[in-house]
């Protein structure tokens, strides 16, 4: 075994004794070290390694992919069990966040905070060693992160819900922190993805920029579909097919009825990646 992915967190459970929420987090094994990618909400991030009986100890790095409550409200539960760690991130994880949503049925949508929980100062007296990283980087041995992924695409337009504060009062979250984690097997690539509010074809066609014509073996994580229109769906599934990706294994934001029409289009290629959903290369 030289790699091996396994999803921590994740809103479903198909197995006794783990428990899901609403977020997502996946671990990476390797010879060189342990990589957590995101850590969820909180609820079920220990809970869930444990129960994998993963040394929480050897996990050397986290690397998130933005700054969203579920996607960075376990750090400080990891950090209270790890202690101090590198924590690889956009410096924009750090914003505030907001979703345009209804606080109940029938009422007017209003901007709801929806970024990471705990503020810079106390996770760093957390242990939270933060490396601010912006490009392309190599972070261990034939495993890299994004950086800024160049919006090329014309159909990937992102959810207009999500906000961030402006000086004129709200205005539409750029999403400059969405990163990938790209891992290199003598399989092909394996890129996982945090919700692709970058576009997945558009991170897609960023790591074809930096790793040339390698195959991609698999795409693991949220895509973000459910909350697309259904153009951008239809489109988005036209270009997958000129990467002949061999797992698409999606979950978390990418709903169901956009994970229905992914299996019906790319059939035993498509995997849905609940809590334990593993690849091994």
């Amino acid at each position: 075994m030289d790699y091996r992915l396994t999803v921590i967190c994740e809103n479903t459970v198909t197995r006794p004794g783990f428990i899901g929420e609403h977020g997502f987090a996946a671990l990476l094994e390797t010879k060189n070290g342990f990589i957590l990618f995101d850590t969820g909400q909180g609820f079920s991030l220990i809970h869930n390694l444990l129960r994998f009986l993963k040394d929480v100890t050897k996990i050397e790095k986290v690397v998130l992919s933005h700054g969203h409550y579920d996607h960075t409200g376990g750090l400080l539960a990891f950090l209270g069990v790890r202690g101090p760690c590198p924590v690889l991130a956009h410096p924009d994880v750090l914003k505030e966040r907001f979703r345009l949503m209804s606080p109940a049925p029938g009422m007017e949508e209003k901007p709801v905070s929806i970024g990471i929980p705990w503020h810079e100062a106390y996770l760093v007296s957390r242990g939270a060693r933060f490396q601010w990283v912006t490009e392309w980087t190599e972070i261990s041995p034939g495993i890299y992160i994004t950086g800024v992924v160049p919006r090329k695409t014309e159909f990937e337009t992102g959810d207009p819900k999500f906000l961030v504060k402006t000086q004129n009062g709200f205005g539409p979250d750029p999403f400059l922190d969405d990163y990938s984690m790209i891992i290199d097997t003598p399989r092909g690539l394996i890129v996982v993805l945090g919700c692709a509010h970058a576009g997945t074809i558009n991170i897609l066609n960023h790591v074809r920029d930096h790793m040339g014509n390698r195959n991609i073996y698999a795409l693991v994580g949220g895509t973000h579909m459910d909350f697309s229109s259904s153009d951008q769906l239809e489109k988005t599934i036209e270009a997958l097919r000129n990467f002949d990706i061999e797992i698409i294994a999606v979950s978390h934001c990418t709903g169901q009825k956009a994970a229905v029409r992914m299996a019906k289009e790319f059939g035993q290629k498509f995997q849905f990646a609940p809590v334990g959903f593993q690849i091994t290369v």
